[in-house]
């Protein structure tokens, strides 16, 4: 069984940075991407970023100010959000799409963790 542990929201202001980890443990061969998501009150739940095959893509919205980065070894992700608005509230949720033999290629969710931003 694959659990991801999400830290590291809270609330603060337009302009701060925050940063937010996600790691993976349980029993598997291969990380094939991680990613985060994002759902604002009121709104469908949106993808923020990916890193997947070396390469790291993101939305526009948050692209040149939010930075994602991994450590394999700890099979951990992280988003560094910079330069925060209030249109970046929203919980924040971690996908990681990992293989096992047992079961293929299969997308794990993290539970979310909410991000406030507001003077």
């Amino acid at each position: 069984q694959v659990q991801l542990v999400e830290s590291g929201g809270g609330l603060l202001q337009p302009g701060g940075s925050l940063r937010l980890s996600c790691a993976a443990s349980g029993r598997f061969l291969r990380i094939n991407s991680m990613a985060w998501h994002r759902q604002a009150p009121g709104k469908q739940r949106e993808w923020v970023a990916t890193s997947s095959g070396g390469n790291t893509h993101y939305a526009d919205s948050v692209n040149g100010r939010f930075t994602l980065s991994r450590d394999n070894d700890k099979n951990t992700v992280y988003l560094q959000m910079n330069s925060l608005k209030a249109e970046d509230t929203a919980v924040y949720y971690c996908d990681v799409n990992i293989w096992s033999p047992t079961y293929g290629s299969v997308d794990y969710w993290g539970r979310g963790t909410l991000v406030t931003v507001s003077s």
